[in-house]
């Protein structure tokens, strides 16, 4: 970075010294004065309460529940106006500055940023309905049907919150640049963030809506039975519920189509025509093989894949290691603490094989895959949550309950087929073909024939 742009970049920390007015009620107007510039220690919160701005008359005249209730909607109140300041934040001291400074593109900021500067006008409009609801004593008589009109606008984080793994995984690989890096490292240091890294900034919005259910409960935890504002804030704690269990149903698809675009066929076999019907992610990590090879698991709705990380054109992806298992085909085996060895046999061989721990195997039942991976989990509690995944997702493909135990929904004639897999087949061997197969049917071949001279030669002494 050159000397011109250090002094930016030092400059522009300066400049931003207080976002936030100062503590305001619902009933006081929007605006504030500033605070006078400077260099200042890393800002706090303030954490003022709503009763702490009554004098001792006025929290007198109030009872302890209605204290609660007003406590409560001032919560909201306060958390409308922290989330304004912090994406106004996101703009002003990283969006602009790196866009200035050529650290990013435009496109490559649209990207990460999203369109925060959408989100500050609905929640703006928030504040200033509850702001003309207050009465003169600072109390909000009504909320739920401000709310009930207000909350269809959340509709608008659809798409951001479906585009932020993506924007996660830009801004992660753009750390890698030396000014990014160095850049976010000053921002970090400077007061205004709060010792807060960029992505904490840009995941405020998501985890601002998961809090509003808990809000709008609140509210109404500390509201009379017989109040007018019952009725409407269960509808409203509907409506919010709706619209996050929408938003989560699409960003769980962006997800899933996310990794789809990541994985990398070595051999066009390998795509399973079913990885075009998936459409939720039900959970993926790093496993380890019974040798101890590392993989990433991938389990979709339709398909269990085993992938290898590698790096392409300096772009992370997922190289499919074998023909995906589809689920409704998957066997899944909870293996006991010890019960196997890992290493693999020339591993073992020099190691004695350590007995593992938190190891579960799958296999598929169908003759032609014939494929089985004993797969080690880093803990039991990563162990039981893989079973559990695995567990429903086989109930909803294959008919049977989730709290079966392994095999016992399965056929005889699949069982049958999933017991030979798990033989012949592991991940520490190829799948059974060629010379394999010639061997065994060749040893099968001399113990009939030994048979057969047994048999002559019984008939001969008798």
């Amino acid at each position: 970075m050159s000397p011109s742009k250090n002094g930016a970049v030092r400059r522009f920390g300066q400049t931003i010294q207080s976002l936030r007015a100062d503590t305001k009620s619902p009933g006081t107007t929007l605006k504030g004065n500033s605070r006078s510039s400077g260099p200042t220690p890393t800002k706090r919160r303030n954490s003022t309460l709503w009763s702490e701005t009554l004098d001792i008359h006025q929290k007198s005249t109030f009872s302890t529940k209605e204290i609660k209730r007003q406590e409560a909607i001032y919560e909201l109140f306060r958390g409308e106006q922290d989330l304004i300041e912090d994406l106004q934040l996101a703009r002003k001291a990283y969006h602009d500055p790196m866009l200035k400074l050529s650290i990013m593109t435009e496109e490559e900021l649209a990207h990460i940023f999203g369109d925060l500067d959408a989100y500050i006008p609905l929640h703006e409009d928030l504040l200033i309905k509850l702001t003309e609801e207050t009465g003169s004593d600072g109390t909000v008589a009504q909320i739920g049907q401000i709310v009930i009109d207000w909350l269809p606008g959340l509709n608008a984080y659809r798409n951001y919150c479906s585009n932020q793994l993506a924007a996660k995984a830009l801004l992660d690989q753009k750390k890698q640049d030396r000014r990014v890096q160095d850049f976010l490292q000053r921002c970090l240091e400077s007061p205004f963030s709060r010792k807060l890294d960029l992505w904490s900034f840009l995941d405020i919005p998501r985890s601002r809506l998961v809090k509003y259910p808990l809000l709008l409960r609140e509210i109404l935890r500390h509201t009379p039975p017989d109040h007018p504002d019952v009725t409407s804030l269960e509808k409203a704690i509907a409506i919010i519920q709706e619209i996050l269990s929408d938003i989560n149903v699409r960003k769980g698809e962006s997800e899933c189509q996310y990794y789809i675009d990541k994985l990398e066929y070595l051999d066009e076999k390998q795509r399973d025509p079913l990885i075009d019907n998936c459409k939720t992610l039900l959970c993926h990590g790093e496993l380890r093989t019974k040798s101890g090879s590392r993989l990433h698991v991938f389990l979709f709705s339709e398909l269990l894949v085993l992938t290898r990380p590698v790096t392409r054109n300096d772009k992370s992806c997922f190289q499919v290691c074998r023909r995906p298992i589809p689920v409704k085909d998957l066997a899944l085996e909870d293996l006991q603490d010890g019960e196997i060895r890992m290493g693999g046999s020339f591993r073992g061989a020099f190691t004695n094989g350590e007995k593992a721990k938190n190891v579960f195997r799958v296999s598929s039942m169908d003759a032609s895959h014939c494929q089985s991976h004993t797969l080690h989990v880093s803990d039991v509690y990563h162990k039981q949550q893989w079973l559990n995944c695995l567990r429903t997702a086989i109930a909803q493909q294959q008919g049977a309950s989730p709290d079966v135990q392994e095999g016992e929904a399965v056929p005889a004639k699949r069982r049958s087929a999933a017991r030979i897999c798990d033989v012949n087949t592991d991940e520490n061997c190829p799948p059974a073909s060629g010379p394999k197969l010639r061997r065994q049917t060749l040893s099968k071949s001399r113990l009939d024939q030994k048979l057969h001279e047994s048999q002559k030669r019984k008939e001969t002494k008798v």
